[in-house]
């Protein structure tokens, strides 16, 4: 009896959209919106964070980068499902492969890839690039295959369903 009266709190906490939040309770043309632009910025902002520590090595950028596109994948996911995650990927790959993969108006590319000579440079310097360039595209692919429930997004609960799930402490 306790099992069913947890269950039918669940969904009707599930059911008040109040509780999720707030980019959540969007109607369903901004939460797309959001899905896309949010593509759009991860690519600008990995774009110019992938190379960092390259150069020694150590591609602590580059890691920086798959975070942020791991993270805002998740939200577009946990929001919109694989039609969230769907725009997210293309607002990303269209940023990162259309945009910014090319040279710069001075000649200067975002994302140098494949110099040509490895035995000068270190490995990292000069395949950073390759890893940045598929990376924004295998991360969303593998996490669009992960089960569903590890996006679930489980409602706050509103005041008065905390208070009474609050155990009266003593007064000393």
């Amino acid at each position: 009896m306790k099992q069913r009266t947890s269950q039918t709190e669940h969904a009707s906490a599930r059911a008040d959209r109040r509780l999720m939040p707030w980019s959540h309770r969007l109607p369903a043309w901004a939460r797309l919106l959001i899905d896309l632009l949010s593509g759009v910025a991860v690519g600008m902002i990995g774009t110019i964070a992938h190379r960092m520590g390259a150069s020694s090595n150590i591609p602590y950028g580059l890691l920086l980068a798959y975070l942020i596109v791991v993270l805002s994948t998740w939200c577009a996911r946990s929001r919109d499902g694989a039609s969230g995650l769907a725009l997210h990927l293309i607002g990303s790959s269209l940023m990162v492969w259309m945009v910014l993969s090319g040279y710069g108006p001075g000649g200067d590319a975002m994302i140098p890839v494949g110099f040509g000579d490895g035995a000068s440079m270190p490995f990292f310097s000069e395949h950073v690039g390759y890893f940045w360039l598929y990376g924004v595209l295998v991360i969303p692919l593998v996490m669009l295959v992960l089960p569903k429930r590890w996006f679930a997004v489980p409602p706050r609960l509103d005041d008065e369903r905390k208070d009474s799930a609050q155990v009266a402490q003593p007064v000393e």
